[in-house]
């Protein structure tokens, strides 16, 4: 017998002893999150082809939201503790990027010819971008606390 033949088979969705971060409203954010992939990525890669050079920045901040939105989704649907405490870094770092570029095209709107996924906050996305993050932070945490 091999080694992986003594092993118990892992759920694909937890590691062992993990947290399962995906049952309930998890799902949701899961979904919420997968959809802010799609739109960031696919709104960033149209204006990054075909008019980079109105909006630099604007459109490669679009693009980078929708990188993280990306590592998000799937530390959620990863589970476990490493993926739990990863997400957490990043939805920390995503509403700080948020606050940041929200506060930042309110305080010199010419910085931004056009909108990124956090201008103003998410207005554009219905304020989805700020909110999520906050969710997410308190799902992750209360995850945490199951466990304990």
């Amino acid at each position: 017998m091999t080694a992986t033949e003594h092993e118990p088979e892992r759920e694909p969705d937890r590691e062992p002893g993990g947290t399962r971060l995906i049952g309930g409203p998890g799902l949701l954010l899961v979904w919420l999150y997968g959809v802010m992939v799609v739109g960031a990525v696919s709104r960033s890669a149209y204006q990054i082809a075909t008019e980079f050079d109105r909006a630099p920045l604007a459109y490669s901040l679009s693009a980078i939201a929708g990188v993280v939105y990306g590592f998000i989704t799937y530390t959620l649907v990863r589970g476990g503790e490493r993926a739990r405490r990863a997400a957490l870094v990043c939805c920390a770092a995503e509403l700080a990027g948020v606050l940041t570029v929200g506060t930042w095209t309110l305080a010199d709107p010419s910085a931004f010819p056009d909108a990124t996924v956090w201008s103003d906050y998410g207005m554009g996305y219905l304020f989805v971008p700020v909110l999520l993050p906050l969710t997410a932070l308190y799902w992750l945490r209360k995850a945490h606390a199951r466990t304990v």
